[in-house]
């Protein structure tokens, strides 16, 4: 019997799928529960492989015409030559190049008559990602994105590419004073600049003039402010640069500790929706409960858009300190609840395990035949005489 390797699908971060790290060999070859099967390098279409692509497709941020399940199975069948399946790819394979190095790229096509050429940059891209299917490295290049075990195949391996290069990208510290810090200071002077009002064309000057002309703008617009709307800024020390280093460290880790708490909320979230699908009326309204949740579970992101701006733009009054036990605070806050007293002795809460006694042994039946009569205590007084 021909051997089937079978590789599943694990959750290893909320909101990501990525093939298991050790495929499993079975000599019955039963297909995986997910509905993805490995033959000799190549997945085949499972039942449950196209709802599996859908929702890591939505899981991606991707708003496209196939993330529904029935247009994405129509455009994997035509393949290369549909129109909406080379654009996903190129959608796929452009979200890759922004978290990666890769280099590859591919084109759009305009029609059936691209496909080759797509078909030929496709296999460029899959060799530079080290593509561990056969189905899309061997053969013809022109015949291996004409049939739907394969297009699928390719979908499942770009996105699974694409989200663990954002989770490594997003485990990476960005390096002072390199280029995404510096495009992040231009488009945070771009957006100051749009808040005092200044032209936009005013950009192209050099960044000394620009934050002299800011600061001269800004100057004015807080000289028109009344005196009793001003606040003093929460931040009022020059930092050092070794301090903005630290400062800037701390809200690093402060970005993923809110990322990690925000993905297990999502997840919570997307466990206890599943749950409503076991009821036989959900199966039959199941993508009717899709289509009203998935807008809005989109909204739930896990990133913060919190930065460094925020801690120089906040005041003294974002700062405060409640006394939560004050009768004054405590005259908005309490309710009939906390005036309940419990009659008699408040009942012992345990958490002690050092303190519990051990229970009773459970009584048995004495079993027949056992034990019989002992002579050892007659023997005994025998030889004493």
């Amino acid at each position: 019997m021909e051997k089937q390797t079978e590789v599943g699908v694990l959750l290893t971060e909320p909101g990501t799928l990525h093939p298991a790290d050790e495929p499993r060999t079975d000599g019955g070859g039963a297909a995986a529960d997910n509905g993805i099967t490995i033959r000799q390098g190549s997945i085949r279409a499972g039942v449950g492989l196209k709802e599996y692509v859908a929702q890591v497709l939505r899981q991606l941020g991707y708003n496209g015409p196939l993330c529904c399940e029935e247009a994405l199975v129509h455009s994997a069948e035509l393949g290369a030559a549909s129109q909406h399946f080379t654009s996903l790819c190129v959608w796929l394979v452009s979200e890759l190049k922004v978290v990666s190095s890769m280099v590859e790229n591919i084109s759009p096509t305009e029609g059936p008559e691209d496909a080759e050429t797509f078909q030929l940059e496709m296999s460029g891209v899959v060799n530079e990602l080290h593509c561990p299917y056969t189905a899309l490295t061997t053969g013809d290049v022109t015949c291996r994105l004409t049939n739907l075990d394969n297009c699928l195949q390719l979908l499942v391996f770009l996105s699974t590419e694409l989200q663990a290069a954002r989770i490594i990208s997003n485990r990476k510290v960005p390096a002072m004073g390199s280029e995404g810090g510096s495009t992040e200071a231009v488009e945070e002077l771009k957006q100051v600049g749009e808040a005092v009002g200044m032209p936009e064309h005013l950009l192209a000057v050099p960044a000394a003039e620009y934050m002299r002309m800011l600061q001269i703008k800004i100057a004015e617009i807080t000289d028109a402010v009344p005196d009793f709307s001003r606040t003093a800024p929460l931040l009022k020390t020059e930092l050092q640069p070794s301090q903005w280093e630290k400062l800037a460290d701390l809200h690093w880790q402060l970005l993923r500790e809110y990322e990690c708490r925000m993905r297990m909320l999502v997840t919570r979230c997307d466990v206890t929706v599943q749950s409503f699908y076991w009821s036989e009326r959900a199966k039959e309204l199941g993508a009717a409960m899709k289509e009203v949740y998935w807008p809005l579970r989109q909204s739930l992101k896990t990133e913060t858009r919190i930065t460094m701006a925020h801690l120089l733009a906040a005041r003294e009054e974002d700062s405060r300190i409640l006394h939560t036990c004050s009768a004054v605070f405590r005259q908005n806050t309490q309710s009939s609840v906390n005036k309940v007293l419990m009659a008699g002795n408040v009942p012992d809460r345990g958490g002690r395990p050092n303190e519990i006694e051990p229970p009773m042994p459970t009584w048995t039946k004495r079993r027949e035949g056992g034990g019989g009569q002992q002579w050892w205590g007659k023997r005994n007084k025998r030889r004493k005489k």
